[in-house]
């Protein structure tokens, strides 16, 4: 065991003894891996506030039954896809989305005849919303398990084995089913993306449709105004897998995000709050 995790064990002693600081530290050294993997399973930064709040109070209050069997971010891991993997609160689930339904909305969306929505907002920091956005949305074309392994594998860089148990599946399966799922989403990008393929989709284009069709907002940028987080704080949960060199590796949904401050701040007062005993009780 290294120094590292034998700090991070020697914290979740002392969180569940009723540590505030030590609950505190623990709870930041995991929300922004939490809140990422929130964000791309739902589509939305709202629904992944909510879901990010909902899965930390289940991390604090099961805190207690963490044994050290493995590493504490696979636990938690495991907690935030058993809430994801049945969560049907968020947008997408009222209204799924397919590949099939993007592609049509690509060849036939009539990007042209809108008129100038920008509200003066730039439209190079537009066209990066969109792009930023429709990556991200563009997941939820997969179902909830192809989703899932494709952005531990692609996003988080989990190995196998870790991937495997996380999801409860062999190594070899993860595997197989990481190497479908990359080659849909490639075989996608190729086809119709202009910014990674060979499409004739270019983000720039379609601003004012995307407005239109409420995909975007010029008053309120989620993605272009979030703050981003160093790759390397998040690549803790295990070395990379393995090399990729696909289409689907290139996509830029994989720009990680700082928990945002909302969240932040609920995380905060529930910490002050006398509901900490739920730590030592659970």
């Amino acid at each position: 065991m290294d120094k590292n995790t034998e700090a991070l064990f020697d914290l979740v002693e002392k969180a569940t003894a009723g540590d505030r600081e030590a609950l505190e530290t623990v709870i930041l050294s995991v929300q922004d891996l939490v809140f990422n993997l929130s964000l791309r399973m739902l589509g939305t930064f709202a629904d992944a506030e909510d879901a990010t709040q909902d899965i930390l109070l289940k991390v604090i209050t099961h805190l207690s039954s963490f044994k050290k069997e493995s590493a504490f971010s696979t636990w938690v891991f495991r907690i935030a896809v058993n809430h994801l993997k049945n969560y049907k609160k968020h947008m997408f689930a009222k209204h799924p989305l397919s590949f099939e339904f993007y592609g049509e909305d690509i060849k036939n969306g009539s990007i042209h005849d809108v008129p100038d929505l920008t509200q003066n907002v730039e439209k190079t920091v537009l066209a990066e919303e969109l792009k930023l956005s429709c990556t991200n949305v563009m997941l939820q074309c997969l179902d909830t398990d192809s989703r899932l392994i494709f952005v531990l594998g692609t996003m988080f860089q989990a190995d196998s084995r870790i991937a495997g148990e996380i999801l409860g599946i062999s190594p070899e399966a993860y595997r197989k089913r990481l190497s479908r799922v990359r080659q849909k989403m490639a075989q996608f990008l190729s086809e119709y993306c202009g910014e990674y393929g060979n499409g004739t989709c270019r983000c720039a284009n379609r601003i004012n449709y995307a407005i239109q069709n409420h995909r975007i907002n010029p008053s309120h940028q989620d993605y272009t105004a979030a703050d981003e987080v160093a790759r390397q704080t998040m690549l803790d949960v295990k070395e990379a897998m393995e090399e990729i060199d696909d289409l689907a590796q290139s996509f830029s949904f994989a720009k990680l995000y700082a928990t945002p401050e909302q969240t932040r701040q609920f995380m905060k007062d529930f910490l002050n709050s006398t509901s900490l005993s739920v730590v030592k009780n659970a």
